[in-house]
């Protein structure tokens, strides 16, 4: 209880990203309004020093101020003159004062005659001085500049702008700038929303414990499973394989990502995961392999995201199985045999019962001469005693099953192919052919026909039937990989087994039309001198 627990409780990947993308906007959107105010801040005391070193110019090049600096009571005429000043450039005040900082004028009349207060720097030198400083009237960002006449420095002007109308300007600018900074906030807010909604869909709302829980434990059991595993998206793109599937299927290290019908895969594959179809246990031949398939589609909350595809080995079962077939086989032909041996021995004994002994002795005699003659003609054609008796046997269950068996050529002992791989490939050769002519029994006489030949360095095999044949359309693919088993229009599997015999010893096997009117196939194995 406690594992399903935390998960309720785990907060989804979505969820997190909102609140992280939330709290980086709010951040941001605080730091540029932060970072905004301070450059205005800035700004706006170097505009006042600029506002204050203009205006500070302007009345000490004036000539009325000159002329009254000389006057024995200055005072009298540039108090309203500066009051004019100050209040048409919207200062917050303008101090006339002369070369011992004693003020001629000022807004509040009972500080004239007094020290101005603050620094005057180089301006007894002539250069223009500014600075932040609390004076009588406040804080303010003053300017300080010289009255020359004739070159001499005979006064001095300073004009400020208190640092509390500055202040007051950037608070009455606070609206816009928080206006902005909502828009924003706002804005950044729905993009990440959106961006959430978006993650949120494609993570199916799982926390990142889930998450990884749930790669650990996927990647785990891919690597874990003793079948192959793809799985395929909807546009048939492999999403995912794991280490079996790669080792079986003869998959590239990059066949994640690539599209399905890049990798070489069996053509009855692809097309039941493009169909879209639940294909189980299909056999096919790929390479040196024989190899069982299913196909599945997936689905996640009723909506199709791609198939699922497992794979799992066969190669050495199906040896042993068609090696089975073929000793069944040989089972059933000398059961055959017996119950027609049976038969003649009862004929025999009931010829002697009835006083007839010479004719009792002259059926088996005929007998035994059909039987040993061809065994004897087997044997003397095939020097390969296990190929013998599979020929021998295949002969008795021709007979039982009414089909016409023609073994023609000799093959020596000494052959490029071991035993084992020619009773495969000629027990499923004949085995296809009277498959084939059996489809025909009403139609036409039941024959095959087996043609042997070879020597040290080569074999040539071929195997003709009186079945329907093979349309030419079908030729190209009936010898191809990935031939399914048992398929309604194929032979089987034990084609694809005879093609991976011959393609192992490097030699050929070809479809054509047979003599007989069904099909011929052409086995040639040469050894290279």
């Amino acid at each position: 209880m406690a594992p399903a627990a935390v998960r309720r409780r785990e907060s989804p990947v979505a969820r997190q990203i909102l609140l992280l993308q939330v709290g980086v906007v709010v951040v941001l959107v605080v730091t540029a309004v932060a970072l905004a105010a301070w450059d205005a801040r800035r700004d706006s005391r170097t505009s006042a020093r600029e506002q204050a070193t203009a205006v500070a110019r302007s009345v000490a090049d004036s000539p009325f101020v000159r002329e009254q600096v000389r006057t024995p009571d200055p005072t009298a005429l540039l108090q309203p003159f500066a009051e004019e000043v100050r209040i048409d450039t919207g200062t917050d005040f303008v101090v006339i004062m002369d070369r011992d900082r004693i003020r001629w004028t000022h807004p509040d009349v009972s500080q004239i005659g007094r020290e101005f207060v603050g620094g005057t720097g180089d301006a007894l030198e002539g250069r223009p001085f500014t600075q932040e400083y609390r004076g009588t009237l406040g804080p303010s960002v003053r300017a300080v500049v010289p009255v020359t006449d004739g070159g001499e420095v005979v006064a001095l002007v300073a004009v400020g702008i208190k640092i509390q109308r500055l202040d007051q300007r950037l608070l009455d600018d606070l609206p816009g700038i928080g206006l902005a900074a909502l828009a924003t906030l706002l804005t950044g807010c729905l993009g990440a929303w959106l961006i959430a909604r978006r993650l949120r869909r494609q993570t199916h709302g799982m926390g990142e414990r889930e998450m990884t829980r749930m790669y650990e434990y996927y990647r785990a059991v891919l690597g874990a499973v003793r079948e192959g595993l793809l799985l395929v998206d909807s546009d048939l793109r492999v999403q995912l394989v794991n280490d079996e599937a790669t080792r079986l299927l003869a998959l590239p290290d990059d066949a994640e990502g690539r599209s399905l019908t890049d990798l070489g895969l069996p053509p009855g594959l692809v097309a039941a995961v493009e169909q879209r179809a639940a294909v189980a246990d299909q056999t096919y031949v790929l390479g040196q392999q024989v190899l069982v398939l299913s196909t599945s589609p997936a689905y996640w909350r009723q909506a199709e995201v791609g198939a699922v595809v497992t794979v799992r080995d066969r190669t050495e079962l199906q040896a042993v199985t068609g090696e089975l077939d073929l000793v069944r086989g040989l089972t059933e032909s000398l059961r055959a045999q017996s119950h027609e041996a049976a038969n003649r021995l009862h004929t025999m004994v009931s010829l002697v019962e009835m006083g007839r002994p010479e004719q009792a002795v002259e059926f088996a005699i005929a007998e035994l001469h059909v039987a040993q003659g061809l065994a004897d003609e087997l044997v003397a054609a095939v020097d390969e005693p296990v190929l013998a008796a599979l020929l021998l046997g295949k002969t008795a269950q021709a007979a039982e099953r009414g089909i016409t068996l023609a073994i023609e050529g000799d093959l020596p002992s000494d052959l490029p192919v071991d035993s084992r791989d020619l009773v495969t490939v000629v027990g499923n050769l004949v085995d296809n052919a009277f498959d084939a002519v059996a489809e025909t029994r009403s139609t036409r006489p039941q024959q095959v026909r087996v043609s042997l030949d070879g020597g040290p360095e080569r074999l040539h095999i071929e195997v003709d039937d009186s079945g329907p044949g093979i349309a030419p359309e079908d030729r190209a693919h009936v010898l191809d990989r990935g031939w399914s088993s048992k398929a309604s229009e194929g032979r089987g599997l034990g084609l694809a087994i005879v093609t991976q015999v011959v393609s192992r010893h490097a030699g050929t096997l070809e479809v054509a039309d047979s003599p007989l009117g069904g099909a011929r196939f052409v086995l040639d194995v040469e050894v290279a001198p």
